[in-house]
């Protein structure tokens, strides 16, 4: 952080103002969002208390992993799609799965 500052002062000063830090020994920290997770393998993490929140901060190398999103294609879209191109029933569903469940994009891949 200031690269002449001791590192003994520098913990004091963090110390009188209410600042403490400590490492924690993970393993593993996996992040999970909306659509991916954030696998962190042997991260250095460490623990900052400032007036009584705590924050972790970590480092390290990580990997993301996509989520599958199983999409569930119900008989009412099926029937849309059947209605407005007039192909079977079998046929619209896999493109429906194939389109990821967008009625639209299907009934205009039906259309060509």
């Amino acid at each position: 952080m200031y690269p002449k500052m001791d590192q003994r002062k520098m913990q004091k000063m963090m110390k009188q103002m209410g600042v403490s830090t400590k490492d924690i020994p993970a393993e593993k920290v996996i992040i999970f969002t909306k659509d991916k997770k954030i696998i962190f393998d042997k991260p250095q993490v460490t623990e900052t208390t400032m007036m009584g929140q705590k924050t972790y901060q970590l480092a390290g190398n990580y990997i993301e992993e996509t989520k599958e999103i199983e999409i569930k294609i119900n008989e009412d879209d099926i029937e849309l799609v059947v209605a407005q191109t007039g192909v079977d029933k079998e046929k619209a569903k896999n493109l429906l799965e194939k389109n990821k469940g967008d009625i639209a994009a299907t009934i205009l891949e039906l259309q060509k």
